[in-house]
């Protein structure tokens, strides 16, 4: 029987690892990319491979169409055609007001959150559609609460960023409807990786609702759900994973 293959954009750490490592317990072949830590994503691969997956890292900076095109081609020469793909590069830079951020930080996080996220999608729904010869399948982004939190005195350009995407998965959701393909969101609230600034967690968590914050395995099961045939009738949803916020 094939396994579905599965791409994850930004996989090496945090979320996208944790979701490499439980898709490949469900079934999932899956493909790592990663800009520069290669340690990192040969040992996710480890954990795919070790689950009976095949695993590969690809190195590839998710803001550069010409990398995001050879990732893709890539993922399907090696492991066949995408049915799975998960959109988990981010970043943020430093924490501050607007008015004290570096125009590169605000630039930076545009062009990966944002640009960079619709030049993978382009590139996905090329090889996914129905319409253009591909199998279909389902699609997963990254949000975050920021976008409708704001990120005020932290980090507004990266709040910015990502309500573009959710923007984006409600068009798209629509658009490749019919072409076999489901587009879907994940909006993680405060989730324990090594993004966070020091100290953040354990003065922010006991704040929220649910008391703590949130673990990278939760916001991976729900990544997972929305892939799978169980979220079938499902598409152009955000999924907030932030324990009340």
């Amino acid at each position: 029987m094939t396994r579905p293959v599965l791409l994850i954009a930004g996989g090496s750490r945090g979320i996208g690892a944790a979701t490499a490592a439980i898709a490949a317990v469900r079934g999932y072949d899956v493909a790592v990319n990663y800009v520069s830590n290669a340690k990192a994503a040969n040992g996710v691969v480890a954990a795919v491979e070790k689950a009976g997956g095949r695993g590969i890292a690809l190195q590839g900076d998710m803001a550069k169409e010409a990398d995001i095109e050879r990732v893709f081609d890539e993922t399907q020469g090696k492991l066949g055609a995408i049915t799975a793909f998960v959109h988990s590069s981010g970043v943020i830079g430093p924490f501050s007001r607007l008015d004290q951020a570096e125009t590169k930080t605000i630039r930076e996080a545009l062009d990966v959150n944002t640009f960079g996220a619709l030049l993978c999608l382009r590139a996905c729904v090329k090889r996914m559609s129905t319409k253009q010869g591909g199998k279909g399948g389902a699609i997963v982004l990254l949000s975050s609460m920021a976008s409708t939190l704001g990120g005020a005195d932290e980090y507004i350009w990266y709040a910015a960023s990502k309500g573009a995407i959710d923007s984006v998965v409600i068009g798209l959701a629509r658009e490749v409807a019919k072409d076999g393909i489901r587009v879907n969101a994940v909006s993680p609230g405060m989730i324990d990786t090594e993004i966070q600034p020091p100290g953040r967690l354990e003065r922010a968590g006991p704040l929220l609702p649910m008391g703590r914050p949130g673990r990278v395995e939760e916001a991976a099961e729900t990544i997972l759900f929305l892939l799978s045939d169980k979220a079938s009738y499902v598409t152009g949803a955000n999924l907030r994973v932030a324990g009340g916020r």
